[in-house]
């Protein structure tokens, strides 16, 4: 496949997986937390740095393309396990990888413990006997880590660092640290049974099995029937369950995702500086992960305006956009309000270029006040947004004081 295919694809700004195929064979499954941000990056510039030489390869050798949306990053994490399991893609599983992924155990016992076990400790150690359901293989650990906080939130569990209450090691019924803050459903401390348990288990195995919407219909049926009984307090959790699976907060997971996609988030700030319209410029900052990468800063002569903040963000994102070398980032951030982004936004949509956008609204003092733009972004990327921010502004206005120095001497 070439970028040049992909006009052919409505790509959505939404979670979801993808599939590069030849004919009818999968090559290759994938997630993102954007289809369209995510698929767009296998035809950068900068793909064989950031993903290596076979999956360059992979997408030389694909001839199309088919996506599945979701409703999370959660669920499009758990889809991709499941796909990569079905279809064993030769570009995800091999026998080297297949050690080095991670996986999800649930030990047959009285009382479950729901673990993350690595591929190589799994083939190795793990008697088959032992294991109640399995689950994956998941390619980024990073990204399951996080899934599990998620999921054990929803639906606490116990792990190995919690016993029976009543078992040789735990015959006083101590409660484990994540029963005092509410991770664990005091398997521990004997305030739940082995079927209550065995509920959670069940919930547990339906919601990494995929089935989200089977899910939550029989939470919903289980809701019902509390409140019918009267069982109000146990209703009341129900919904907190139901709620929280179709409002998943997976922001932790964003980034998560943005760093397996190929080392991080790439954040790109723009800023304009000026004394009444002398000696106009603008600047780029980029920051990685969390960290300011200085060697990827530009600065821009303002050529067409004078004293014109708009018009000049504009000029410096239309010039920093015709150089297709630089990677696109995952978020554009511009130094002001509505008026800023508007422009910024009519300059993507010109270039045929969907990536967030976000403004940094300034008080009185120039100080951030609020982001404006994309919500998903702004809640995955705060911290990095603003650091891109305040280095675009130094940068602007040391380099605007250097020229003006020179232009008085």
């Amino acid at each position: 496949m070439h970028r040049e295919d992909l006009k052919k694809y409505d790509l959505p700004d939404e979670p979801g997986i993808y599939l590069f195929r030849k004919g009818r064979e999968v090559l290759y499954v994938g997630k993102a937390t954007s289809l369209r941000d995510r698929v767009r990056s296998y035809f950068s510039s900068d793909l064989g740095e950031a993903r290596g030489a076979r999956i360059v390869g992979m997408v030389e050798r694909a001839t199309s393309l088919t996506w599945q949306e979701t409703g999370s990053v959660l669920e499009a994490l758990i889809l991709e396990a499941n796909e990569i399991k079905r279809r064993q893609p030769p570009y995800n599983v091999d026998e080297k990888d297949n050690k080095s992924f991670n996986y999800v155990v649930v030990t047959k016992e009285d009382f479950p413990r729901v673990l993350v076990v690595r591929g190589r400790e799994l083939f190795q150690k793990w008697d088959q006997k032992t294991i109640k359901y399995l689950y994956g293989p998941f390619p980024a650990g990073l990204s399951l880590q996080e899934a599990m906080k998620i999921v054990r939130r929803i639906f606490p569990f116990r792990d190995s660092k919690c016993f029976p209450c009543g078992s040789p090691k735990n015959k006083l019924c101590k409660p484990c640290f994540n029963r005092q803050i509410g991770l664990c459903p005091g398997v521990c401390t004997g305030e739940i049974s082995k079927a209550e348990y065995a509920n959670t288990i069940r919930n547990i195995n339906e919601l990494f099995s995929g089935n989200f919407k089977g899910l939550k219909r029989r939470l919903a049926s289980q809701m019902k029937a509390a409140a019918g009984g009267e069982r109000f307090e146990e209703a009341t959790a129900i919904r907190r369950q139901i709620d929280a699976l179709t409002h998943i907060r997976d922001v932790s997971l964003i980034k998560a995702d943005s760093i397996s996609a190929g080392g991080g988030a790439r954040i790109e700030a723009f800023d304009v500086a000026h004394t009444g319209g002398s000696e106009t410029v603008a600047v780029m900052t980029v920051v990685h992960s969390g960290e300011a990468i200085k060697d990827a800063y530009r600065k821009f002569t303002i050529r067409t305006v004078t004293n014109n903040d708009v018009a000049a963000l504009r000029e410096v994102l239309e010039r920093r956009l015709g150089h297709p070398e630089w990677p696109l980032p995952r978020v554009f951030v511009v130094d002001g309000a509505a008026a800023q982004l508007n422009a910024a936004r009519k300059v993507l949509r010109a270039k045929g270029i969907s990536v967030p956008l976000v403004g940094v609204v300034k008080n009185e003092f120039h100080k951030p006040e609020r982001l404006i733009g994309d919500r998903r972004a702004i809640e995955a990327f705060e911290k990095d947004i603003l650091l891109a921010n305040n280095e675009a502004h130094r940068f602007a206005i040391t380099w605007h004081r250097q020229r003006r120095r020179k232009a008085m001497i």
